[in-house]
Formats: structure tokens, sequence, C-alpha cells
């Protein structure tokens, strides 16, 4: 699969309104990514299974969102070698989709599949749930996002300092190196060339979403 691949608006239209993405942008209906690319977002449960479940999430924290157009989903079924966190817009039906660490807690034996999520404080690991983006910042790893818990299981996001930041070992060399990204403290981390496109489309007040099936 190429990196950071689109799937366009006549996916939408293949898939019909069960996930209730307009198909305004007939323009856009040229499929750029093989259709079967689109099952990676999760393969167990059909295809974008877990867009549905994003935009239940975004229906009950709708009152929490500034912005509802798009939508970034970490899909944690699958391996740290697979573009596995999506970006979707609502209205295109476009999915654009990065690499993304996971916390070493998840996966202490590193073997690139996240095998739980934890809420707990020093856990080191990712949490599942949904998230709220806001302001951007500049720390230890650079500029960064901080994210809002907006759940039972990552209400302790805040406090833990998840938040999206970009790593070298997220970096898509790391993969053809050692088969693998390596291991976050739970936050979301990005390769520097794809963290500027991350902050920039899932700017404040937007849903995060994060889960395995």
């Amino acid at each position: 699969m190429n990196r950071r691949h689109f799937i366009t608006a006549s996916l939408v239209g293949i898939t019909g309104a069960a996930y209730g993405l307009s198909t305004r942008s007939q323009a856009a209906s040229k499929i750029e990514t093989p259709l079967p690319a689109a099952r990676e977002i999760s393969p167990r449960a059909g295809p974008l299974t877990l867009i549905e479940r994003a935009k239940a999430a975004m229906v009950a924290h709708q009152s929490s969102l500034l912005h509802t157009d798009r939508i970034g989903i970490a899909d944690y079924s699958l391996h740290s070698a697979k573009e596995r966190f999506h970006i979707v817009d609502m209205a295109s039906g476009n999915i654009q989709s990065f690499l993304v660490a996971h916390g070493k807690g998840s996966d202490p034996r590193h073997t690139g599949w996240l095998q739980e999520f934890s809420n707990i404080p020093g856990s080191e690991a990712s949490s599942g749930g949904s998230y709220m983006t806001s302001e951007s910042y500049v720390g230890k790893h650079g500029t960064s996002r901080r994210l809002k818990g907006l759940d039972p299981t990552n209400n302790m996001a805040e406090p833990r300092a998840i938040v999206i930041h970009g790593a070298w070992y997220a970096e898509p060399e790391m993969v053809e190196s050692h088969g693998k990204l390596g291991r976050s403290q739970g936050c979301f981390a990005f390769s520097e060339s794809d963290l500027p496109v991350i902050l920039e489309r899932l700017g404040p007040g937007r849903l995060l979403y994060a889960d395995k099936v």
C-alpha cells in the first residue's frame, strides 16, 4: 500500500449509505486506491466498522466538539507496520492513512501488536475511546497537540500527558529495518514528515477515536 493513500468518495457510493457519508463530490469519484485496501481499517469486522463506531462516538460527544468535518481513527487491530491511523473527511468520504505508534504498556514484549488498553497513570499504555483534539504546543517532542479524553476509558489522558507528537521511532524506516514501529509512552506518535498534516487536519475541537476489533 502506498503511504498516505486516499480512498475517494466513490468508495462511499460502492458501500452505500450504511455508514452515512455524503456522496456530494461526484468529481472525486475515481478510486485512487483499490477497494480491498479499505478492509485494512478493520479486517476482522468488515470494511469501515470503526468508522461506524467513530460516527456513533461523534454523535455521543457532539456537544463537546467544535467541528464534525473530520475524524481521526486509530485502528489498533492492525500491526504497527501498517498505516492504521485514518483521517476521514465526513463530506467527501476521503480517507487519508498514516503510520502511528502505540504505547509500551500495551505491547510489553514489543511484538508490534497492541495487546491491551489502559487508562492507569504510569502504565505507558495506549487508551481506547474518544478524544477531543485541543491546542498545540512546543514540548520535548517539538510541536505537539494536546488531547482531552471524553470516555471513562481515557479520561486520564490530560494528567497522563497523552498527546499527538512526532517521533523518530514512528518513521517508515523503522518498519523497513525492524518490521515494526517503536513504542510511545501511550501517546499517538507519528513520523516527523506526517506530523504537520496530522496537526493541520485534526485541529482543535475534532474527534480522535481509538479502538481495536
